[in-house]
């Protein structure tokens, strides 16, 4: 969500871009440790077999990175090619495998292919892009759809109050941690308020983190609040940064 709204904003080749993707890097590198412990707590597992999940996790992800690191030029070598039909496949192919590979040790098979998505560069990566982009798009409305069908409108408002005062707290942390690391990363004041609006934005493993408590006892609201929480940010977020590069425009004009 944030990364199609710098692009949509035309921000990707802004100063504080790089700080607004490392810190979603480290967001989802969290949840990979997150999200397995979540969904051991969840099931009923034991502390000693939450913490078994996270040393597995940890493991697993240090591996990842570093096979990325050492041989992304090798893997990006294997999937680039000049047919769209053979690179595309390919990715798919190693995606469905990562992230198949990714679920079998309990972490979430969307950070499974998270960690395929830094492994690739050189040329397989802009190919890639090119061919993807239109199914991102689709599939993230698809995920939305999906999760828009299990959720109730009517318990929503009964949640409401509670999403309001969680959106507050994150969109101010949020801020304050974006325009903290763009100022150390020497971006200026307005470079520093646009990093943390683009922050502002959440969505999906919030879902994801409210679809492992379904059925868990006493945690019945939580789908709703989630939608209402995901509603409320993925609606406010775009809306205040695009606010904040009209204002801009105008200051400049003026």
């Amino acid at each position: 969500m944030i990364a199609k709204l710098l692009n949509d904003l035309g921000w990707t080749g802004n100063r504080e871009t790089p700080v607004v993707l490392s810190i979603l890097v480290f967001e989802d590198l969290a949840m990979a440790i997150l999200l397995p412990t979540l969904a051991v707590l969840t099931l009923g597992g034991t502390t000693g077999g939450a913490l078994l999940t996270i040393g597995l996790a940890v493991g697993v992800m240090a591996i990842a990175i570093a096979f990325a690191y050492r041989q992304g030029d090798w893997l990006g070598d294997l999937v680039f090619h000049r047919s769209d039909e053979v690179c595309l496949l390919t990715v798919f192919g190693l995606t469905l495998v990562v992230a198949g590979l990714a679920e079998g040790v309990n972490i979430s098979a969307a950070v499974g292919a998270f960690i395929l998505g830094i492994a690739l560069s050189g040329e397989a990566v802009a190919r890639a892009d090119a061919l993807l982009s239109p199914l991102r798009d689709l599939f993230a409305a698809v995920f939305f759809v999906f999760f828009g069908l299990s959720t109730d409108p009517r318990e929503i408002p009964g949640v409401l109050l509670v999403a309001v005062l969680l959106g507050v707290a994150t969109a101010a942390t949020k801020l304050v941690a974006g325009r903290w690391a763009a100022r150390r990363h020497g971006v200026g004041r307005a470079g520093q308020r646009r990093a943390g609006l683009t922050l502002v934005a959440r969505g999906e493993f919030s879902i994801i983190i409210a679809g492992l408590a379904v059925g868990v006892a006493g945690a019945e609201d939580l789908p709703a609040l989630a939608a209402a929480y995901v509603l409320l940010m993925a609606v406010t977020g775009p809306l205040a940064a695009k606010l904040a590069a009209t204002g801009r425009s105008r200051a400049a004009v003026g």
